[in-house]
């Protein structure tokens, strides 16, 4: 019985080089094993830490608050016509309450409170949950300043409001510190699984940036980039947004950022001399990678990249070294990045960074350090004054410009690695790039 077991659990998991990809219903139990912890161990602590002991979180169906939807079980793909979730905290008891005000169970979480047999009306049935609760405050995700914490839609707050006893509306606040460290914040578990998250997706670039895929002087960047867009599709993984793929060569003008993004060539065909680089992120067990590498096509005959490329990509790491260096508990993104500019230009660097958080989303919720159009720092409705908190995540991504004396031109290294931010300083989730990817690889044996 235990090999019929154990066969059945090695076929349930797809190989993807170093790592194994869970099965669609081993996926499901990691994610609700995870939610477990985060709402038994690390709710309470959020709560806490905001001085914040009631939160609630409404939504429809098909128009979820994106904070909520990352509460649902792995079962439930959306909410369920109009959710209602209730947390509260007793601190001096030390416990937390996680109700719903629907038909039935959200999961195993979070427990139906509200019988309809006996109270018809579901505003009424929250109403008394408040009461019987009688809160400091009621945090509600309306938020100005950060988007992921503004989910609670007009119609609902206003019947919520309309509902709610005279007596608690000053106790109404927004929960946008709440909402935005639960989306930000990671587990010692998740951490494990971003290692590997991580790590899958280094493979899948390895490989795209390969003879496997690429044939120079036939393959187009866009045929790499559907291929990458496959591989996701066939592993079973989604990814939240489109890969991309362009060329930096030696008769192209260097363009403005956007180029990466938006408005290059389409069907550009590789060819030997070209700096590749790439822009891809996968999802997987409720996390989210965002990177970006570096390629050389080999010219025949070259063993190795030109030494100005080599050069070139140091640079964009010694970039990353003035960023993650600066990187402090309770700085400001734009504290963060004034002073890491600062750094690198004075070493004689031309950087540009735009670092965000990652995690629960690709662009999610945090400490931002810089966008490629505010290298003067973001404004306030960015979240101008947010902390670097611990145990969190970002996608280290910014560029350098250098010169090319030999193409007599500029051009960008542009990088994106995922990094983690915790109690003993920063670290990259799984390695960054500092050696250039060569197409085709070197065959020692053969001399080429």
């Amino acid at each position: 019985m235990k090999k019929i077991v154990l066969l059945i659990c090695l076929l349930s998991q797809i190989p993807v080089a170093g790592q194994q990809l869970l099965s669609e219903r081993e996926r499901a139990r990691v994610v609700d094993e995870i939610l477990a912890e985060r709402f038994d161990n690390l709710l309470p602590k959020l709560m806490d830490q905001v001085d914040l002991d009631m939160w609630i979180l409404i939504s429809r169906e098909y128009n979820e608050d994106p904070v909520l939807r990352t509460m649902l079980p792995a079962t439930w793909l959306n909410a369920r016509r109009r959710t209602m979730l209730l947390f509260y905290r007793d601190k001096a008891k030390n416990t937390i309450d996680k109700l719903a005000v629907a038909r039935y169970n959200v999961g195993e979480n979070i427990q139906s409170a509200w019988d309809k047999e006996k109270e018809p009306d579901q505003w009424q049935r929250l109403m008394q949950l408040i009461e019987e609760r009688n809160p400091e405050n009621i945090g509600l995700n309306f938020s100005k300043d950060h988007n992921i914490a503004d989910g609670l839609d007009k119609t609902d707050y206003m019947e919520f409001m309309e509902k709610l006893p005279k007596k608690y509306h000053k106790k109404v606040v927004s929960a946008e510190q709440l909402a935005v460290r639960w989306i930000e914040t990671r587990t010692e578990r998740e951490m494990i699984i971003y290692d590997q998250l991580v790590d899958v997706t280094h493979d899948i670039i390895a490989e795209a940036f390969s003879e496997k895929v690429i044939t120079p002087g036939v393959t187009t960047t866009t045929e790499v980039e559907w291929w990458m867009r496959q591989k996701v599709t066939d592993l079973g993984l989604e990814t939240w947004f489109h890969p991309t793929v362009d060329v930096q060569r030696t008769s192209e003008e260097l363009v403005g950022h956007l180029y990466s993004f938006s408005g290059r060539p389409d069907d550009m065909v590789i060819r030997p001399g070209d700096l590749l680089h790439c822009d891809f992120g996968i999802t997987y067990l409720r996390l989210n990678t965002d990177c970006q590498e570096l390629a050389y096509v080999l010219k025949p005959e070259e063993k190795e990249a030109p030494k100005f490329l080599v050069d070139g990509l140091k640079d964009g790491n010694r970039v990353q070294d003035y960023l993650t260096n600066n990187m402090i508990k309770g700085k400001t993104g734009n504290e963060i990045l004034a002073k890491a500019l600062s750094e690198a230009k004075a070493a004689g660097l031309r950087p540009s960074i735009y670092t965000h958080p990652l995690g629960s989303y690709g662009h999610s919720a945090g400490t931002t350090i810089g966008m490629w159009d505010a290298q003067g720092g973001v404004m306030k409705d960015d979240g101008e004054n947010y902390p670097l908190n611990p145990n969190t995540v970002y996608a280290i991504e910014l560029n350098t410009t250098i010169t090319i004396p030999e193409w007599k031109r500029d051009i960008r290294i542009m990088l994106e690695e995922a990094g983690f931010y915790g109690d003993k300083g920063f670290r990259y989730v799984n390695g960054r790039q500092t050696e250039l990817l060569l197409i085709p690889r070197i065959k020692a044996h053969q001399g080429n």
